[in-house]
């Protein structure tokens, strides 16, 4: 069985979860031995963005120009689409073709195991050789499309919850410059319905209009833990630079929760 290689697709009004193509051919998520498909609910953190031109002073690379990606490893299998809510433990900086994409690690906090999952050395501890997995998995998994393994920066060190929180709050700051026009967009649609300040915010009705010219067959997904949303799927919908609006993000020193959108099938 193929697994889709769904994105949110940031060039596209509204920022829909599609699946992408590369050099005109659709892509599908490669298997790496042992492992089949994604080790963990693999999904992305909304109002965040890896910016392309600032240089991390850590991983000496320049953003990826995507929002930033997580790993859920909870026991639940999430939908595709679905929101939750999530404890932040540790992230893994990959160099992915030279650019920073960050891999931070969470745990979604309605897990049954979350009180035990504090900080990444929780994760070492109590999944002994999940890290280690995770590592291999952003390694190899562009092999199979012909491409060489990814690099990490910290030779492939996981740091810590303290410094997972500062990069997303670091990204966050990215995305807040972007959507206020700040810092140029590039080929990015900044599109949305709910940041009110934001140049490019389009009333409901424009938001409307540009649904209804998209004619494919879609679905309305509703899920969250606190509130009934809808998030439409198909080719459009997905507005990751508004869909905090609906459900707030907390992002805390003290409890180190955000929200994340899930890319699994």
């Amino acid at each position: 069985m193929l697994l889709l290689f769904l994105q949110i697709a940031t060039k596209d009004p509204l920022n829909p979860l599609k699946q992408d193509v590369k050099k005109g051919n659709l892509r599908y998520v490669s298997n790496v031995f042992p492992h089949k498909g994604y080790i963990w609910n693999y999904g992305a953190i909304p109002q965040t963005w890896e910016d392309p031109g600032h240089r991390d002073g850590d991983t000496g690379c320049c953003g990826d120009n995507d929002p930033i990606d997580i790993c859920d490893i909870g026991n639940k299998v999430c939908s595709r689409g679905e929101v939750i809510r999530v404890k932040v433990l540790g992230t893994l900086a990959l160099i992915d073709e030279g650019e920073t994409d960050w891999k931070v690690i969470v745990i979604n906090v309605e897990d049954p195991e979350a009180e035990d999952f504090n900080d990444i050395e929780d994760v070492r501890r109590l999944k002994p050789g999940f890290l280690q997995a995770t590592l291999d998995w952003f390694k190899m998994y562009k092999v199979p499309d012909g491409k060489p393994e990814n690099q990490f920066a910290f030779n492939g060190e996981f740091k810590n919850r303290d410094f997972a929180i500062k990069t997303i709050k670091d990204t966050h700051s990215f995305w807040k410059a972007l959507i206020s026009k700040k810092t140029d967009a590039g080929e990015l649609n900044c599109v949305n319905t709910c940041v009110s300040d934001s140049p490019f915010c389009v009333s409901g009705a424009q938001a409307k209009a540009i649904v209804d010219s998209v004619s494919v067959f879609y679905q309305l997904f509703c899920h969250t833990h606190t509130h009934t949303i809808i998030i439409v799927w198909g080719l459009f919908g997905f507005n990751y630079h508004a869909i905090a609006n609906y459900i707030k993000i907390t992002l805390t020193e003290e409890c180190g929760e955000s929200l994340i959108v899930s890319s699994m099938v």
